[in-house]
């Protein structure tokens, strides 16, 4: 996403000064995006706060609004309306997987399932060390996979997340190339 947000702001500065609104209306939704998108999701909301979709809904009709002189400008509109549009759909999938797709009853369901399985195979395993080593090895990496299924479950929280210094690193860069 980082880098299509590069590329059209090299295509709108290609384009002329006067998408000066436009580059402007990208900025702002990347400043937005990259400052906010990382914020970890109130408890009320289902959807990541950051990921605002009327900032970026403003970039395609400011490119919309361009009226190319020649052949070179109309080229540069059709990319760069591609690329919006491309970053449109982009942000959607952002703010669809930043919904939780685990089933709390299915998580419940299989821990207890689990919970049962090792409370049976530590009744039955012989009570010397190397079976409790291994029930406790085989415990902490079930309880490790289902860590991690969570973890992966919310790119935009937790011990592992997205970063998001490819788009404070596209904010300083479209700020350098307004100046």
């Amino acid at each position: 996403m980082a880098a299509k947000v590069v590329f059209l702001d090299r295509v709108l500065t290609g384009y002329g000064p006067e998408t000066a609104e436009a580059r402007a209306v990208l900025r702002n939704a990347i400043e937005q995006l990259a400052h906010r998108a990382m914020e970890p999701p109130r408890a009320n909301t289902r959807a990541n706060p950051g990921l605002n979709t009327q900032a970026g809904n403003a970039l395609y009709p400011a490119i919309q609004q361009l009226t190319p002189y020649n052949e070179t400008q109309r080229n540069l509109k059709a990319q760069a309306t591609t690329l919006a549009v491309e970053l449109g759909q982009l942000r959607t999938l952002l703010v669809a997987e930043s919904i939780s797709s685990i089933s709390k009853p299915l998580l419940i369901v299989v821990s207890f399932w689990l919970v049962i399985i090792f409370l049976s195979f530590s009744l039955i395993a012989p009570h010397n060390a190397t079976a409790t080593f291994a029930l406790i090895i085989s415990a902490v990496s079930a309880a490790t996979s289902i860590f991690l299924i969570l973890e992966l479950d919310r790119p935009f929280s937790g011990l592992l997340r997205i970063s998001n210094e490819p788009m404070l690193n596209v904010l300083s860069q479209l700020e350098k190339s307004i100046q």
